[in-house]
């Protein structure tokens, strides 16, 4: 195929091919187990963000579960570059890409074949951020609901590796959407303590303290270290420790951490208004600031501007 397509382009199995081509096995471990990791980041202004974080996660990951992916983090990097490169044409002018890498653990054989292919099941592919849909969120606010379902503990599948096995999570999101589908879902953990939600990660500020759960308990996200890194820059106390719902419901200022949204304003948990809802707080607009200029680009400005449109 031309290296420009009209379609996105994906790497699958040593191919980089149109999505549309991409076909996995319904024997594929990650399909029928969830047995597979993966990692995303995301471009600011068309200039991907971490890659080498994201790629030395994923093979942290791929470690943990036993996963070889067949080649090297060098590799793996090297055709990232490659699918957004070749990708980046069909992204509008004010738009920004997620960028993903997927590894199953492969094809099983049915009882007395052989195997369709040996190895690993690879994927890297790009798609476009949702900002339209997530734009409210800089406005308004999030609604946190959290939801009887616990996080998976540590004792039983350490939630530090990446894997595709979410349905923890998703039941937790969906019970929390029962009433409102626009709320966003934090998982306790279950000593009780605030956990994390689908690719995010939670912060609670009292008194100019700014604290988040221990990376034991949750997915320490590439964009939580960044907010922690900036965090102690600009002169905070951070601390990583336990949370309840007692410091969220009389938390000055509440902000998750996702790859989507960086750093975005809490306006409530459980109904409880933070603060006196005023979006974004002090210190969460201090580190929004920050986090524009380390990546050096208005992000907020950027899904902001989805609302006119």
């Amino acid at each position: 195929m031309s290296n420009l397509s009209n379609q996105r382009v994906a790497y699958f199995n040593g191919q980089i091919v149109p999505e549309s081509e991409v076909r996995v096995s319904f024997r594929d471990r990650g399909f029928k187990y969830g047995d597979a990791v993966f990692d995303m980041t995301r471009t600011f202004n068309k200039r991907v963000f971490k890659l080498k974080e994201h790629i030395d996660r994923f093979y942290s990951s791929l470690r943990y579960v036993r996963i070889d992916p067949g080649m090297s983090p060098a590799e793996m990097t090297r055709l990232s570059e490659e699918v957004l490169e070749r990708n980046m044409h069909l992204l509008g002018g004010d738009d920004d890409y997620w960028l993903g890498q997927r590894v199953s653990r492969g094809v099983d054989a049915a009882p007395g074949e052989t195997r369709e292919r040996e190895g690993a099941t690879v994927i890297i592919e790009c798609s476009p951020l949702p900002l339209k849909s997530r734009a409210r969120f800089y406005r308004d606010g999030i609604d946190v609901v959290v939801p009887p379902t616990r996080r998976t503990p540590p004792e039983a599948l350490s939630p530090r590796a990446k894997t595709h096995n979410y349905l923890n999570m998703i039941i937790g999101e969906m019970e929390a959407k029962t009433d409102d589908p626009d709320v966003w879902a934090v998982l306790l953990d279950t000593s009780g303590n605030l956990a994390e939600g689908i690719g995010s990660n939670i912060f609670v500020i009292k008194d100019n303290v700014i604290r988040t759960p221990r990376a034991k308990f949750v997915l320490p996200g590439i964009s939580r270290q960044t907010a922690i890194d900036l965090a102690r820059q600009e002169g905070f106390v951070l601390e990583e420790t336990d949370i309840d719902l007692f410091d969220a419901y009389v938390a000055d200022e509440i902000f998750l951490t996702s790859t989507s949204l960086c750093i975005c304003p809490v306006r409530s948990v459980n109904g409880a208004v933070v603060a006196d809802g005023v979006m974004p707080g002090p210190v969460t607009k201090r580190l929004l600031d920050a986090y524009v200029r380390f990546v050096d680009h208005d992000f907020v400005a950027q899904y902001l501007r989805r609302l006119a449109a």
